[in-house]
């Protein structure tokens, strides 16, 4: 565990665009992905449609998996 943010590109409504999340958000946003059976550029595109201006990209997708780890725990 680095903790460090790696970037990665991803593809959202036909434009490339990099994010940097840390290798555990990277992990449990393909998890998350995977287990809704969604392309992860999909799932990325409908959190960035709603996120608004307020936050960036990076955030509100750590966001997003903050949010569905608390949910399935019960929480």
């Amino acid at each position: 565990m680095s903790g460090r943010p790696v970037k990665r590109s991803l593809t959202i409504r036909g434009h490339r665009t990099s994010v940097s999340l840390e290798d555990e958000f990277w992990a449990e946003f393909r998890a998350i992905a995977a287990r809704e059976g969604r392309a992860l550029n999909a799932l990325a595109a409908e959190i960035d449609a709603a996120r608004g201006t307020e936050a960036g990209l990076a955030s509100a997708i750590r966001l997003f998996v903050l949010q569905d780890l608390r949910r399935r725990a019960g929480g």
